[in-house]
């Protein structure tokens, strides 16, 4: 069986970039290391959505950190996800919870949590924060911790 199998956006020259959004876009893969705890983390830091009301851009960078279960997403598909909310309106903290949402559909993760650092606008910058331990298991504690201690050590924000 080909390592590939099933993926048909990797290596595929005559992609389309879609920007409404789209999550069939996203593609998995079978985790080699199932039994493995091991983070698997996405920066991307050219994240660009719209503001549902002005319909002015908003622009972040978004972060996405997962401990894959069966399924481990695809990065190119990734990436074309991300990409497709580039029309797509929305306030920053529903941003981060639907593609966190859609992530989970797509592999049901061990644990997963997106971070969204929103670039200012009207002189304010945003920096929602969700995730999602599976029910039942360590993880689930392992979200709730996360969550309270999340920021607990802000950085320095010098170029917002």
């Amino acid at each position: 069986m080909r390592e590939n199998e099933g993926l048909t956006l990797l290596g595929n020259k005559d992609t389309v970039y879609n920007s409404e959004y789209d999550p069939a876009v996203l593609e998995t893969f079978d985790n080699k290391h199932p039994d493995n705890d091991y983070f698997v983390k996405f920066n991307c830091p050219e994240f660009t959505s719209l503001c549902p009301i002005t319909g002015q851009p908003d622009f972040a960078t978004i972060t996405i950190s997962y401990v894959p279960q069966q399924k481990m997403v695809e990065s190119k598909s990734l990436k074309l996800y991300l990409f497709s909310f580039r029309n797509h309106g929305d306030f920053h903290e529903d941003v981060v919870n639907i593609i966190m949402k859609d992530l989970i559909k797509l592999m049901d993760p061990k644990y997963i949590e997106v971070w969204g650092k929103f670039l200012p606008r009207g002189g304010i910058s945003i920096d929602p924060y969700c995730n999602y331990g599976k029910p039942g298991t360590k993880w689930e504690q392992v979200a709730w911790d996360r969550m309270a201690n999340h920021d607990l050590y802000p950085e320095v924000v010098t170029n917002r």
